[in-house]
C-alpha cells in the first residue's frame, strides 16, 4: 500500500497563572543604561551570541520600505551591534545563548521572521529543542513530534517511507514543512526526507502562516533549523545499536578551519543500515551535510549549508484488508508485500546560502536561497483477493519520481521608532520553483505477476511492469509580504499582508491508449494577511487575539491528471503565554477555529489492476475547532519536563462523498503527553538520568463515513542515561544512554479513510557517544 471549545477554559487557564519573568536577553542587560531605556521595548535581533560578549548581536534585516516616521534625529535607534561570531557552547550548539534553555524556548524567528520573545509572538508555537532531541533520540522527524500539542503522526501507522504529519487535523506533509524558512516542496511521491541528526532544532508554527511564509498549510507549518558552524571547536562521534539489528555510526564536527579564522566549518553525518518490523523492510542511510560561515566584512556574514542523503527501505508497508464490509474494513495478518519486489530507494542532494548584511543601526537586509534535487524509484505488489484457500492474485506497481525545487526569499528589516510607537517593520519578496516528472508503470496476473501461495514470500520472480503512464508538472510562485510590530507601552500590534501570483503547467502522457499528450496551464492569485493584539502584562502573562487568512496553490494532480485548485483558509485564534517568574518555565495555551477550502488528504485508491494505492484528493470545507495548553521546563536541580493536551473537532463541511458533519478520519479528538527526564546532580550516582513519557491518543474514526472508531490508546517510553566523566574524568565528554519507545510493545490498528494499518512496536536503540 503506497501510500468549540469555549473562551471560558482558556480563562480559567489564564486566571491560574501569576507573574512575570524578567527580561532573557544578555546583549540587552550589558548596553548602556542610556540605551537600554530607549530601547527596551524593541524586541533584540541575534544572529550570534554569547553571554560572554562586550556588546549587543548584530541585527538581521534586508532593504526595507519606504516608512514615514519622524526624523532620524528624534527617532529612537538601538546601538549598532557588533557582528562577530561569537563563542558557543561547548554541545555544538548554533544557535545564541538566549534563545533556549533546555526544553524552553524564549525566543524566536519563526512566527515573525524577526527575533522576537516567544511571549510576545501572537501564534501558537512549540519548540524541539537540542536538548529535547539529545534526551528523546527520535530516528524520525514524525517520532521528534511525539510530544508536540496538536500534532498527529502515524495516522497511517508504522511507515518509514515519509516524514507524515497532521497539525490540528490538517495534513501537513506536503504543503507544511519548511527548511531554515524555505518550503521543502514535493511532489504526490517525491517527499524529500529528514534527518533529524542534522537538526539544531525544530519549531512548530500553528495556524494559518501564509502572510510570511506563502503557500503553506492551513494548520501551521514545521521550520527545521539545520546545524551550523561554531566558534568554539566541537567534535563528536556516536555509535549506536538497537532493534531489528540496527547499527549506526554519526558524527558532527566543527569550528574555525585555523586557529583564529573567522571561516567556521560544520561537517555532521551518519551511515546506517538496519532492518524493520516489516519483513524484508530496511531502513538504511548515508547522510552527510557540510557547511561554512564567514564574514565578507564586519557587517556581512554569508553560511552555506549542504547536504547529501541515500536512502533505502520497502514500497509496501500494508496488510490485506478484508474489505467485504464496507462499513468495517478490518486488517488481517497477512502482509500484502513481498521482499522480491518492495524496494524503496531514493536520493536527495541540497545546496543552499544565506546572507546578513547590516546596512546601519536600523537597517538590516537578508537574502537565503536554496537549491534541492530528489530522485526516487518505489516497488510495490499488493494482494487483490483470494481465488483459493491460501492462494492470493496480487497485481504490482512502479513510480519513478524526480523534483528539482529552486526557493528565495529576500527580507528587508528596520527597526526604529515614530513618537511612542516601536516598530520592527519586514518587507520581503520570495520566491519558489518546482519542476518534477512522475512515471507510473502497472502489473497484475496478465503480465506475469504471480500470486501468493502458502505464504511463499521473497520465492518467486516478480517482473517489473512497464511505464505506460506520465506525469510533469511546473509551477512559478512569487510573492510579496510587508509586517509591522508596533509597540505602544505594553500594547503589541502585528500586522501583515501579502499577495501571490502562481503559474502551473501540467501534461500528462498515457503511452499504451494511443491517446495524445495533454497539457494544462492554470493560473492563481490571491491577497491573505493577519493581524493580531497582544499585552504584556508586569506578571509576565501575555493574552493575545489573531486572525489570518492563508492561500496554498497545490503541486500534484488527481487520479484524472487535472491539476489541483489552490487551497484557502481562515483562521481566528485567542491564546496566552506565560513564563514563570524566576525559573525557567512556561505555559502556553490557545483556542482556535480554521476553515479550509480545497485543501488535500491522503486516501486509499483502487487502480485499474485492483490494487489499492494511497493518493492526495481535494476536499471541499474542512473546519478545525479546538483548544491546546502546553508547559515545559527546565530546572537547575536537573529536572526536565513537557506536558500538553489538545482537543481537536476536524469536521467535514462540504465534500462530494455527502459526509457533512463527520469527523475526518484518524484525527483524534483528545490527545495528551507528558515526558520527564531528571539527571541526578549529587551523590555517588552523580551522572545518572531517567527519562520516562507517556503518549495518549484517544479515540478517532477510521473512515470519513464515520461508522467504525479506532480505539483509544497510550504509550509508554523510557530513557537512561550516565554521563561517564562522572566514573572517572579520563571518560568526560562520554555519555552512555538507552532510548525505548513503546516499552510494552502495544501494536493497535489505526483506520484512515476506510483501510487499517498497524502502530509501530517497541523500538529500544543504545547509543555510546562522545565529545571533545
Amino acid at each position: 500500500m503506497l501510500k468549540g471549545t469555549s473562551a471560558n477554559v482558556l480563562a480559567l487557564f489564564a486566571f491560574a497563572c501569576g507573574s512575570s519573568i524578567a527580561s532573557i536577553s544578555a546583549h540587552a542587560q550589558q548596553t548602556d543604561s542610556t540605551n537600554q531605556a530607549a530601547t527596551t521595548q524593541l524586541p533584540e535581533v541575534v544572529v550570534q551570541g554569547d553571554a560572554s560578549a562586550k556588546k549587543p548581536a548584530k541585527k538581521k534585516s534586508t532593504k526595507a520600505a519606504k516608512i514615514k516616521s519622524a526624523p532620524v534625529a528624534q527617532a529612537t535607534i538601538s546601538p549598532a551591534p557588533d557582528f562577530a561570531i561569537d563563542q558557543q557552547p561547548s554541545d555544538g550548539s548554533s544557535v545564541p545563548l538566549t534563545t533556549t534553555d533546555g526544553y524552553v524556548s524564549v525566543e524566536s524567528s519563526v512566527a515573525t521572521k524577526t527575533d522576537t520573545p516567544v511571549k510576545e509572538i501572537p501564534q501558537s508555537i512549540s519548540t524541539v529543542t537540542r536538548k529535547q532531541l539529545e534526551d528523546r533520540k527520535p530516528q524520525s522527524l514524525s517520532d521528534a513530534f511525539g510530544y508536540v500539542p496538536g500534532t498527529r503522526v502515524n495516522n497511517s501507522g508504522f511507515d518509514p517511507r515519509f516524514d507524515n504529519f497532521y497539525i490540528r487535523g490538517f495534513d501537513a506533509s506536503y504543503s507544511g514543512i519548511y527548511r531554515d524558512g524555505l518550503r521543502q516542496i514535493s511532489s504526490s511521491f517525491g517527499q524529500f526526507r529528514t534527518e533529524p541528526y542534522g537538526l539544531e532544532s525544530i519549531t512548530i508554527l500553528r495556524g494559518p502562516s501564509s502572510t510570511l511564509y506563502g503557500a503553506s498549510n492551513a494548520g501551521g507549518i514545521v521550520d527545521m533549523y539545520d546545524k551550523r558552524p561554531t566558534a568554539t571547536p566541537f567534535h563528536e562521534i556516536e555509535l549506536i545499536g538497537g532493534s531489528y539489528d540496527r547499527f549506526q555510526g554519526n558524527f558532527d564536527f566543527s569550528g574555525p578551519i585555523a586557529p583564529g579564522s573567522d571561516v567556521l566549518y560544520r561537517l555532521t553525518g551518519l551511515v546506517r543500515e538496519a532492518n524493520t518490523e516489516a519483513y524484508g523492510v530496511p531502513d538504511d542511510r548515508i547522510y552527510i551535510a557540510p557547511a561554512v560561515s564567514f564574514k565578507l566584512d564586519p557587517d556581512t556574514k554569508v553560511t552555506i549549508l549542504g547536504e547529501y542523503m541515500d536512502a533505502k527501505t520497502g514500497g509496501n508497508m500494508a496488510w490485506w484488508n478484508d474489505l467485504s464490509d464496507p462499513l468495517r474494513p478490518r486488517r488481517t495478518d497477512i502482509w500484502s508485500g513481498d521482499p522480491n519486489f518492495n524496494t524503496f530507494s531514493q536520493t536527495q542532494e541540497r545546496i543552499g546560502y544565506e546572507i546578513d548584511h547590516r546596512v546601519n543601526g536600523i537597517l538590516t537586509v537578508r537574502q537565503k536561497a536554496r537549491y534541492s534535487h530528489l530522485d526516487s524509484t518505489g516497488e510495490y505488489i499488493d494482494i487483490i483477493e483470494e481465488t483459493a484457500p491460501n492462494v492470493w492474485d496480487r497485481a504490482n506497481g512502479v513510480i519513478e519520481s524526480n523534483v528539482h525545487v529552486f526557493n528565495m526569499d529576500n527580507q528587508a528589516e528596520a527597526r526604529f521608532a515614530t513618537g511612542p510607537l516601536k516598530h520592527t517593520v519586514l518587507a520581503g519578496v520570495d520566491m519558489a520553483y518546482v519542476s518534477y516528472t512522475e512515471n507510473y508503470g502497472y502489473g497484475d496476473a496478465s503480465t506475469g505477476v504471480p500470486p501468493l501461495v502458502n505464504y511463499n514470500y521473497g520465492q518467486q520472480f516478480i517482473p517489473t511492469p512497464n511505464i505506460t503512464e506520465l506525469t510533469s508538472q511546473k509551477q512559478f510562485m512569487i510573492g510579496t509580504y510587508l509586517q509591522d510590530q508596533i509597540k505602544l507601552g505594553r500594547w503589541i500590534l502585528t500586522l501583515g499582508g501579502r499577495h501571490d501570483w502562481v503559474d502551473t503547467k501540467t501534461t500528462n502522457d498515457t503511452t499504451d491508449d494511443g491517446d495524445p499528450k495533454t497539457t494544462e496551464r492554470q493560473h492563481d492569485e490571491a491577497w491573505s494577511g493577519k493581524a493580531a493584539l497582544s499585552y504584556l502584562f508586569d506578571s509576565g502573562f501575555a493574552p493575545y487575539v489573531a486572525y489570518g487568512t492563508s492561500f496554498l496553490p497545490n503541486t500534484g494532480t488527481d487520479t484524472d491528471g487535472n491539476p489541483f485548485k489552490a487551497a484557502t483558509a481562515e483562521s481566528k485564534e485567542l491564546g496566552f503565554k506565560y513564563f514563570v517568574p524566576g525559573a525557567n518555565a512556561s505555559i502556553s495555551s490557545a483556542i482556535f477555529d480554521i476553515t479550509q477550502k480545497n485543501g488535500l488528504v491522503n486516501e486509499p485508491f483502487e487502480e485499474e489492476n485492483g490494487i489499492i494505492t494511497t493518493v492526495l484528493v481535494q476536499r471541499g470545507v474542512l473546519r478545525s475547532r479546538g483548544f491546546e495548553i502546553e508547559g515545559n521546563t527546565t530546572l537547575s536541580n536537573g529536572l526536565s519536563l513537557l506536558a500538553s493536551y489538545s482537543y481537536i473537532a476536524m469536521q467535514i463541511e462540504d465534500d462530494a462523498e455527502g459526509n457533512y458533519g463527520n469527523d475526518l478520519s484518524s484525527i483524534p479528538r483528545h490527545t495528551f503527553s507528558i515526558w520527564g527526564d531528571y539527571t541526578l546532580r549529587t551523590g555517588m550516582f552523580r551522572g545518572l538520568g531517567m527519562g520516562l513519557g507517556v503518549r495518549y491518543i484517544g479515540t478517532s474514526f477510521g473512515n470519513d463515513e464515520n461508522t467504525f472508531k479506532n480505539n483509544a490508546h497510550a504509550f509508554l517510553d523510557g530513557a537512561l542515561h550516565y554521563d561517564l566523566g562522572e566514573l572517572d574524568p579520563k571518560f568526560t565528554g562520554a555519555r552512555l544512554q538507552v532510548n525505548a519507545n513503546n516499552v510494552f510493545d502495544r501494536r493497535e490498528d489505526v483506520c484512515s479513510s476506510g483501510y487499517c494499518y498497524l502502530d509501530q512496536g517497541r523500538m529500544v536503540i543504545g547509543s555510546l557517544r562522545y565529545r571533545w
